[in-house]
């Protein structure tokens, strides 16, 4: 497995974490925020990977993006989730939309490795499901995004 597949896994699994966290809904992005930096370096430590490694910091900038950019990429999930609101898709499969739709919108990685990134995340994590759903969103918000 590549190193930045190792971080997107790391920060899909921090933002999945975060999810069951009980936040403030009024600072929900402030206590993320604040909630994030200790489950990544469990989830670190538990892959083995150093909190001064590259692929640690990788994962950090993911989650940390992730959640500065929240509002903006539920609402551009809700836009394209035909009969889904962001709230009624499963966590897992919710957590590595998150994850997906930032790097979509506010990254520079090629379309294409977003989507087969989180294809093959969600074969590890979710249910067989999960992959034709994310293909199909990414994929709707690749395009209306182009």
């Amino acid at each position: 497995m590549g190193q930045r597949r190792k971080a997107r896994e790391m920060a899909f699994q921090t933002l999945y974490a975060l999810d069951f966290c009980e936040l403030d809904p009024a600072f929900k992005e402030y206590s993320m925020l604040n909630e994030y930096p200790a489950i990544l370096m469990e989830i670190a430590e538990s892959e083995h990977v150093g909190n001064g490694a590259s692929v640690y910091a990788f994962a950090d900038e993911l989650v940390k993006n992730t959640i500065i950019n929240f509002e903006d990429i539920e609402t551009e999930i809700d836009k394209h989730a035909e009969h889904w609101s962001c709230e009624s898709i499963a966590r897992p499969d919710r957590s590595l939309l998150h994850l997906a739709v930032y790097e979509l919108m506010f990254t520079g990685t090629p379309a294409a490795v977003v989507i087969n990134e989180s294809i093959e995340i969600a074969k590890k994590f979710c249910s067989e499901s999960t992959g034709k759903f994310l293909n199909g969103i990414l994929d709707a918000i690749h395009k209306s995004n182009e």
